[in-house]
Formats: C-alpha cells, structure tokens, sequence
C-alpha cells in the first residue's frame, strides 16, 4: 500500500489507469478515479480477523504489535482495533517495529505484561517469522494472527515451525477454489511453476483479466476509456471469485482464513461481505 499511495499519484496525475492486485490500504483507491484494486480493503480483512479473534476463537483480550513504517500494517491495526473493541474485546498493547528490525524483546516484554490470549501481526511475513521466534522463546503460548502480508513461502521457511497453529486472512487459497475457473488456474499454474499459487499469485492473474475485459469492452486501449469500462466491471468471474468494483473502485469480494503448519498453511475458511 505503501508504494501504491507514491505510484497511484503518478497515474492519477498522468491519467493512466492503475490496478492493484493486493494494496488493501483504503487511502490507495481515494487517491483518484484512475486508482483500482481487485483486493478486499483493510477495514474488511481487520474485522474478520476481529471476528475470528471474537467469536471463533473465544479471545477477549488481544494485543497489537504493528510496522509503524508500512501503511498497510498502520491501517490494519486500526481496523482490527476498531472492530475487536467494538465487540467488547480489550485490546491490551499496542507496540510498533520498523521492517528494517530484527530484534523485537522490549516490544514483546511489554505486550506479554498485559497477557493477551493473541497478538495480531498485521506485517509482513519477513519480520513475522522473526516475531514469532522471539515471542515464543520469551515464552508466549497464545495465537499469532495476521493479515495477507503473511502470505509468501519465506513465512514457513523461516518461522523454525513458531507459527504453527497460527492464523490470517488472505485473499484466495487453492483448496478454497471453488469455481471452475478457479480450479484451472490452479491445476494451469502448479502444472508450470510446480507450487501452489499463494493469493498474491492469483490476485494479480485477476488483475490483468480485469484489465483484458475492460480494454475489450472498451473496444480501444485509450485510457479514458478503459478507466470508464473498469468502473463498470461487475460479477467479473476471477481465479479469486466474483468481483464487483463498487463506487470508490474497490472489489466486494470474500477473505478465506488461512491456518499455518509446518512449512505449509491450510485453509480454514471462507468468510463473505456482509
């Protein structure tokens, strides 16, 4: 999101449409009628992990441990802030690291004073895995939860299995592939790369066919007319699902719940738009 708030400007100001696979920072698409996104945004996945954090999990008392740096990671914490106290959880610390850390103990020394049965981690999974060794050798048995910046090989291959039995949103799962277009872009990508595609895999596949179509309804690649055929994309069938872009040129689209296992994840569930 971070770069999408630099890049989006450029094309706002030189009126060339932009897509974002996986920017979920509501400011992205507010920048201007030349910025989309085929992603859920923030204020959605942070009230599905409150919820999950809430109502599956049965937690009432949950820290945050945030990048300060990053504004995908500021404006999911407040999301998952705002939504958990609203349904009468206690958020019991709220710590901030920057990306280029790698030692985490004071920040975990403070939020494990407050005994909060989770820790929500809305980073990404580079400094996740490295968080998740630090607190489980301070001694922390409780749930690590998380957005889609966890999603990435690196977050099992790095984590020495600290994440196991942990928990985030994503936004596609191949075993939650329930369509068949997005079947075969399963069965079509493991069959070239020899891997499952992660969601970042298959939100940016839709993204470039959410272009096609729009140049195609179009019927020309001008950019005044594709920004207006993209905002007129509804029921779009994408690897990822169905997706609507609504007024503010966000996707109203579902977030599947991802469990971590050793150098793998599982999915969990599927969790749609009220």
């Amino acid at each position: 999101s971070t770069l999408s708030l630099a890049g989006g400007r450029v094309c706002q100001r030189r009126h060339i449409p932009m897509i974002s696979p996986s920017s979920t920072n509501p400011a992205v698409t507010e920048i201007g009628d030349y910025v989309f996104r085929v992603c859920f945004i923030d204020p959605f996945q942070g009230r599905v992990m409150a919820q999950f954090a809430k109502n599956t999990l049965h937690f009432d008392r949950v820290a945050i441990f945030k990048d300060e740096a990053a504004a995908y990671s500021v404006g999911l914490a407040q999301a998952f802030r705002e939504a958990f106290s609203g349904m009468g959880g206690t958020v019991t610390s709220e710590q901030s690291y920057r990306s280029s850390e790698t030692h985490f103990s004071a920040q975990l020394a403070t939020i494990l004073g407050t005994n909060p049965q989770a820790i929500f981690v809305p980073g990404y999974y580079t400094e996740v895995a490295l968080i998740a060794r630090e607190a489980r050798g301070a001694g922390f048995q409780g749930k690590l939860l998380g957005g889609d910046g966890w999603s990435g090989p690196s977050l099992t291959q790095n984590d020495d299995d600290k994440l196991v039995g942990d928990y985030y949103s994503a936004g596609f799962a191949p075993e939650g592939a329930t369509t068949p277009i997005g079947r075969d872009f399963v069965r079509n990508f493991k069959t070239r790369y020899s891997l499952d595609p992660n969601d970042m895999g298959a939100l940016g596949y839709d993204a470039s066919k959410v272009l096609f179509d729009a140049i195609r309804r179009a019927g020309s690649a001008d950019p005044a007319r594709v920004r207006a055929a993209l905002a007129t994309t509804r029921d779009f069938q994408g690897a990822t699902g169905s997706i609507t872009l609504d007024a503010q040129r966000n996707a109203v689209k579902s977030a599947v719940i991802l469990e971590v296992q050793s150098n793998a994840t599982r999915f969990h569930e599927t969790v749609n738009p009220q």
